[in-house]
């Protein structure tokens, strides 16, 4: 069963992995009639989608503001609010059935260090509400190059996008090299977190925000 507690989960989330194996429980019970993840995906929830998440907690500084762009079932953003509970973490999602199931789930994990916002990264009032966060992160929302005119706007100058990404990261980023340094992305690479816990270890295309400069 998917539920059961992998070793490598307690190795990832210290003394919050029963806070991380009621999340896999709330996912395994309502993410396929909510529409969260499909049947196939029941039995994949813990490596597949929760530790796949939370893997990429190594990459944040302590405290930092960090938005999770197109939220969803909440990947990666609740399984990093749960490993990290240092950071400030908005799950910004547009769609209302999935923040109805968001708000859910911060109230029964009692994730204090969350905040659920319904909108869409490119409106107006989101940029002006999320300004200057150190860190957006998002899965599987968007190609390269629109995930980067959404996520760096949204950062301050050296903030980082943290985009989880599959084998193919680095195809898409010599692809779409030159629209990240036309949004005002930077030192664009690919890293490759979790290799020591998960079987598929985790895929991350990072993109600095260029640091603004004083005319």
């Amino acid at each position: 069963m998917a539920g059961e507690l992998p070793d490598s989960a307690k190795l990832v989330f210290g003394e919050h992995v029963e806070r991380a194996a009621e999340f896999v429980r709330l996912l395994e019970e309502h993410g396929v009639e909510r529409g969260l993840i499909g049947p196939r995906e029941v039995e994949k929830i813990w490596d597949r989608h929760v530790l796949n998440s939370a893997v990429i907690e190594e990459l944040f500084q302590p405290n930092e503001r960090v938005v999770d762009v197109g939220s969803g079932a909440g990947l990666p953003g609740v399984p990093l609010a749960i490993a990290r509970p240092d950071l400030r973490i908005t799950l910004l999602e547009p769609m209302a059935r999935r923040i109805a199931w968001l708000e859910e789930v911060k109230e029964r994990l009692q994730l204090d260090n969350v905040t659920v916002l319904r909108g869409r990264a490119e409106e107006a009032p989101i940029r002006k509400q999320l300004l200057n966060c150190d860190a957006a992160t998002a899965r599987a929302v968007a190609p390269l190059e629109k995930l980067t005119k959404w996520c760096l706007p949204l950062l301050r100058g050296g903030g980082r996008m943290v985009a989880l990404k599959g084998e193919r990261a680095q195809e898409e980023l010599e692809r779409d090299g030159e629209a990240v340094l036309k949004a005002g992305g930077a030192n664009a690479h690919v890293v490759v977190v979790g290799a020591d816990v998960l079987e598929v270890p985790t895929t991350v295309l990072i993109v600095e925000r260029q640091q603004r400069r004083d005319r």
